[in-house]
């Protein structure tokens, strides 16, 4: 098998350009800011108030970013919400998407691979070679994933997601914010000390739209062919690229150093 590899390239200007010593201290200002507030209403005015220029929302769809798109709808926040489409997702997630527009009558932009990126990678490692090796799978997840999301999150100056502490041991330290050198930005994670109780309650209490795959045991919801139901006790993202014994899987797409003189070689590692 041979693994289609090419350099990720990530928005923004060198790890050590003139801007990051700014935003290095904006990010640290702002976490302990977003730690003292109590409701995610008012995080979201504090991270709009903190930052100038686009802020961008990556959503999966999931129950967490279900949380934070309504929170920047019902508030009308100036956030622009994007997902990316692998061209391998569950209906149910897709289902997710359309009703949620719906809902709120927001546009949520998507973000599609490269075609020719995609033919040459299943055409040098087939349909499933991802299968075959964690690195085929994290050159999946390059194509895919990481690349679609470096040119979402082009000219943005901040970047949210719906990370949480308790989502796995590898993400048990996530701060409110931070700034991210692969990406040349500050990375925003306003829900990272909720507890799953916290998150249910405030998707129930608000009627928020979630993904039907949540109540049949996907609390972690990726591509169709890398996702399962999880078993009782299993850790909650077990269900990720269950074939594997890596410890900490991530796709690549939160896995950036957080020191501004650091330059990751590879973005999906």
């Amino acid at each position: 098998m041979t693994l289609f590899e090419a350099p990720a390239s990530a928005p923004g200007g060198s790890a050590g350009n003139d801007h990051s010593a700014p935003q290095h201290a904006v990010a640290a200002d702002l976490d302990a800011k977003l730690a003292s507030l109590t409701t995610l209403e008012e995080r979201l005015a504090a991270i709009r108030a903190a930052i100038d220029g686009t802020i961008a929302f990556s959503t999966s769809l999931g129950i967490e970013d279900q949380a934070i798109t309504h929170a920047v709808a019902t508030t009308a926040t100036n956030i622009d919400i994007f997902t990316l489409d692998t061209g391998r997702h569950f209906p149910e997630t897709l289902d997710t998407l359309f009703e949620t527009e719906g809902k709120y009558g927001v546009k949520i932009r998507v973000m599609f691979p490269d075609s020719a990126e995609v033919e040459e990678l299943v055409s040098n490692d087939g349909i499933y070679g991802f299968r075959y090796s964690i690195e085929a799978r994290k050159a999946c997840c390059e194509i895919r994933k990481v690349r679609p999301l470096n040119r979402a999150l082009e000219g943005a100056s901040a970047w949210l997601t719906g990370l949480r502490r308790e989502q796995s041991q590898g993400r048990s330290h996530v701060p409110f914010a931070s700034y991210d050198a692969g990406a040349k930005l500050i990375k925003l994670n306003p829900i990272a000390d909720w507890t799953l109780a916290q998150l249910e309650d405030y998707v129930a209490g608000n009627k928020i739209p979630v993904n039907a795959l949540h109540a049949q045991g996907f609390p972690s919801i990726g591509c169709q062919p890398c996702t399962r139901a999880i078993k009782p006790g299993e850790d909650i993202r077990a269900g990720r690229w269950w074939w594997e014994n890596e410890n900490g899987k991530e796709c690549g797409l939160h896995t950036q150093s957080e020191d501004p003189g650091f330059e990751p070689k590879d973005r999906a590692a």
